[in-house]
């Protein structure tokens, strides 16, 4: 193992691997009596997010990367004969181009399992910038063994050998780099055919949040009408259940009406016995009173 084996693998790996994956090759090394290539590696630093998202560009979208890489080479060829609108145009070309593989970015990173919010693409199409715009920065994207993002400051990058953690290896890349078409000063050179494909990405993920947006709509909407649906099913059972106790309770008050109908009946023939009775009795008392009387008159 030797430095350059070693930043590879761990370039490669994913940010929660990089530490414990270094003190292990550190370790290695440090075991097989190679001091210093021990401390070379204990030194290489963990990139942060938006250098780790590049690296990743690098090693599986390499097409893309070289297809900004090209662009921004072919552009700097191309400046010193092209006029303010040209330039403007093909500008316009870059921005788009970084935008889109600045979103495949954004999607391989959720592949591997690592998003990256906002502030972070943007640091990563800063970076893609920086190198469509200054050929060292080019050069130390292809490493893909950054440690920090690039920035641009007027037109060239800045802090490019900073950002790679084995700077010497920034040659191999170089040579690694398709060779540029030369300048020709006659006759002038033709404007290389630049164009860039309709970025429809961004409207494919406005249609998506879109649909997104509704199909949580239509999923509420169905809660309620599910919600709505269980009241009126209740309803209509508690309904049921009043109509039936009511029915219940129109039976029982027809058998009370019915009873009540025969207590009456029954007290009016007990009303007419206790009259005939009373008239009996009262019959029976005047009986007796005529009887006293008689035989008061006889003891006289």
């Amino acid at each position: 193992m030797d430095l350059t084996a070693a930043a590879e693998e761990l370039y490669s790996l994913r940010p929660e691997e990089f530490v414990a994956r270094r003190n292990e090759l550190a370790a290695e090394a440090k075991g097989t009596g190679d001091k210093s290539l021990a401390a070379a590696v204990k030194k290489l630093a963990k990139p942060t997010a938006a250098a780790w998202a590049v690296n990743m560009l690098v090693r599986h979208e390499a097409d893309q990367v070289e297809q900004v890489l090209g662009l921004g080479a072919s552009l700097r060829e191309a400046q010193s004969s092209m006029a303010g609108e040209e330039l403007r145009r093909l500008g316009r070309q870059r921005r788009q181009l970084t935008a889109a593989v600045t979103r495949q970015a954004r999607q391989l990173a959720g592949e591997l399992g690592n998003k990256i919010g906002d502030p972070v693409a943007t640091q990563v199409e800063e970076t893609l910038h920086a190198a469509m715009v200054d050929e060292d920065a080019a050069t130390a994207v292809r490493t893909g063994l950054l440690v920090k993002p690039l920035s641009v400051t007027g037109v060239e990058a800045t802090d490019v050998v900073d950002s790679v953690a084995v700077p010497e290896m920034m040659g191999e890349a170089a040579v690694r780099r398709p060779p540029r078409p030369p300048r020709r000063k006659e006759p002038a050179p033709e404007r290389p055919e630049l164009s860039v494909v309709e970025d429809r990405t961004r409207l494919v993920e406005e249609a998506e949040a879109a649909l997104t947006e509704a199909e949580n709509t239509l999923a509420e909407t169905e809660r309620s009408l599910a919600k709505a649906e269980r009241k009126v099913d209740k309803r209509e059972a508690k309904g049921l259940q009043l109509r039936s106790e009511l029915d219940e309770a129109r039976r029982r008050v027809a058998d009370l009406e019915d009873q009540v109908e025969g207590h009456e009946e029954d007290l009016a023939e007990a009303e007419e016995r206790r009259d005939a009775r009373e008239q009996a009795v009262a019959q029976a008392r005047a009986e007796v009173q005529r009887a006293r009387k008689h035989l008061e008159a006889q003891r006289s």
